[in-house]
């Protein structure tokens, strides 16, 4: 029985070397994740990484009734998300002993990411205590200037805290429990489910929301804080990020007031706090989760200026069921897929317009399997068949009455397109028996004749 004391200590959010807990725990094999680093495109058309690999993530099979799987998007420095991921996942599975109600399962998640907020805060102790004593060494009344020109040891140290201080992360986290799904979130990681109606039609479900300025609930939030709705509707960002929710970031948290734009707010603006949604009984017609990081649907809004990213994101999750062998394989060919799109899109431009795409963040893509047909898995799951004509021929009618309905955030529905092309259908016909086309018959009936009247070769063995 794991327990809080075999977790590691961590001293400093800075650790880099102590073994994560979550490398002892099984994965789920009914779960596969796809991953590409950051990038900046060039003239010359070489790449190179703007900053290290900032994601994080897991996907673990706990016991037969607990899954769990997260990700982690990170920003300034990957070290706030190894230590929210190790910190989420002890609280939440060693809380999970013993028999939950929907309420008390959904307590466990909140008091996860509260205990990553205090566990945090009382490790900072030490770099706040040092940053205060620096901030005393130069004096108040000498501009920014003067204070490098003077004191360059001192700035440079204050620099490197304000960066500790600032590394922070968004995390999307969800738990299967007793075969019913929950959903916690921070910022603007993704969770959306893959589901099929009565009739066979896919649809694609938003099981989280994106905690940024685009949210009403985030802006009403934060104007009872005492916020100015006009500076929030010019769109400003918390900081070094744009989200209104994360983990971690003391700078943009304890030290809101040395932001002019945030001063005003009577308490922190940008909270911890997670959305979380209600269990929900897996049933046969829920048919995959995904769950991304934001560089994967904001590299394709960039590249393509879609509206209807999740639902097109959803669409090439299907395309690859139908082409991969793995769940890892549909995850990492969809990653790749936007990867060239973007890309793609930075070389079709020219001028002030490759700004938009001259570079990409990090991208991580979590895919967890239900039933959804994997006809080339190496070692094939028998699973009920998604009605894909009947999906083509409902898009149809619905295209021809209506305008496509923009796939949003807050959308509750929204129809996957998922028409076959004829290699997509014989795809589909390789994953069932096939019948002999040969007919040998009169060939044995020959050689049986042959072999009668002794007019057999010699030399060759027929059987």
């Amino acid at each position: 029985m794991n327990t809080r004391a075999n977790l590691p200590l961590y001293s400093s959010l800075l650790y880099q070397e102590a073994r994560s807990w979550t490398e002892d725990l099984p994965v789920c094999k009914n779960s596969g994740i796809g991953l590409s680093t950051n990038a900046v495109y060039r003239e010359d058309d070489h790449r190179q990484e703007d900053h290290e690999f900032e994601d994080q993530s897991f996907h673990i099979k706990y016991n037969d009734k607990i899954s769990l799987y997260g990700i982690f998007d990170g920003h300034e420095g990957v070290q706030f998300a190894k230590y929210a991921v190790d910190t989420i996942t002890a609280e939440i599975l060693l809380e999970l002993d013993g028999e939950k109600s929907d309420k008390e399962v959904k307590q466990v998640l909140k008091q996860a990411f509260n205990t990553v907020e205090k566990n945090y805060l009382e490790a900072i102790g030490d770099k706040l205590a040092e940053k205060a004593s620096l901030q005393m060494e130069i004096p108040e009344d000498v501009t920014p200037y003067e204070a490098y020109q003077k004191y360059p040891a001192q700035i440079e140290k204050l620099k490197t805290i304000n960066t500790e201080l600032s590394c922070g992360t968004t995390a999307v986290v969800s738990l299967i429990y007793n075969d019913r799904l929950y959903v916690a979130n921070v910022g603007d990681c993704r969770a959306l489910i893959c589901k099929t109606d009565a009739d066979g039609v896919l649809k694609v479900i938003p099981l989280s929301q994106d905690h940024n300025l685009s949210n009403e609930d985030e802006v009403l939030r934060l104007v009872n804080l005492g916020m100015s709705l006009k500076n929030i509707r010019k769109g400003f960002r918390f900081g070094n990020h744009e989200n209104t929710r994360c983990l971690g970031n003391y700078l943009v948290k304890g030290g809101y007031k040395e932001f002019e734009e945030l001063s005003c707010a009577s308490a922190e603006p940008v909270i911890a706090e997670p959305e979380i949604t209600e269990g929900k009984l897996l049933d046969k017609s829920y048919r995959f989760l995904m769950l991304m990081s934001s560089g994967l649907y904001r590299s394709l809004e960039d590249a393509t200026g879609t509206t209807s990213v999740n639902k097109e994101i959803a669409q090439m999750v299907v395309e690859q069921f139908r082409i991969q062998s793995t769940l890892t394989g549909v995850a990492q060919a969809v990653v790749d897929k936007v990867v060239r799109i973007h890309h793609d899109a930075y070389m079709s431009r020219t001028g002030t317009e490759r700004a938009v795409v001259s570079k990409r963040e990090d991208i991580t893509l979590l895919i967890r399997n239900f039933n959804f047909p994997l006809p080339h898995a190496i070692s094939p799951v028998s699973c009920p068949s998604v009605n894909f004509e009947m999906m083509q021929q409902r898009e149809e009618s619905r295209e021809s009455t209506q305008e496509d309905s923009n796939d949003t955030i807050d959308s509750k529905e929204s129809t996957v397109d998922s028409s076959q092309t004829s290699t997509e259908k014989s795809v589909l016909v390789s994953a069932k028996t096939v019948k002999p086309y040969v007919d040998f018959s009169n060939y044995y009936a020959e050689v049986e004749k042959a072999r009668i009247n002794g007019d057999l070769p010699d030399g060759i063995e027929f059987f």
